[in-house]
């Protein structure tokens, strides 16, 4: 098949009229425009706006949130804290993430501290030229910040017990 006559793929992000030459069809220059490890409450609106970009036809989010209850224990707070080197970890991820996918912009922020239900704990958000491509690195962008960043959750559940979780 030659030129623009192709057709779109069972997923639905088909490929009719790209141009795999076309700069927008790749992974941006210096894609990671958001990162850090902070005490203050985070913004989606922020990481949205971060991963902001006209060559990008599909933006994945996600949210993690503190849920009220973990392996049938009600959860009556918790706190995150994290290793001086969580930063650059998660820069490292990113830079993977970013090698692996055509991301035209990648932001992730988490929290560290003590948090109540309801509260945001992470939040990241990849943009890329198609719905698949940032499903996928959004989706290996969290997986691999919750495997590989050393953060960790203390929590406290409603009947004085406490768990350490990814230390």
């Amino acid at each position: 098949m030659t030129g623009m006559a192709q057709t779109y793929d069972a997923a639905g992000s088909g490929d009719r009229g790209k141009h795999p030459d076309h700069p927008g069809e790749q992974g941006a220059e210096d894609p990671v425009r958001l990162l850090a490890v902070r005490e203050t409450p985070l913004s989606v609106d922020e990481v949205f706006a971060a991963v902001g970009d006209h060559a990008a036809g599909g933006t994945a989010l996600f949210v993690g949130t503190v849920r009220d209850h973990d392996g049938g224990n009600d959860v009556a707070r918790l706190g995150y804290s994290s290793h001086p080197s969580a930063e650059a970890e998660l820069r490292r991820v990113a830079e993977k993430v970013v090698a692996d996918h055509p991301v035209r912009a990648l932001a992730a922020v988490h929290r560290v501290g003590d948090l109540v239900v309801g509260d945001l704990a992470v939040v990241v958000a990849v943009s890329c030229p198609h719905r698949a491509e940032a499903f996928d690195a959004c989706r290996k962008l969290i997986d691999d910040l919750k495997h590989e960043v050393p953060i960790w959750k203390h929590q406290t559940f409603s009947d004085g017990t406490e768990e350490w979780v990814g230390a």
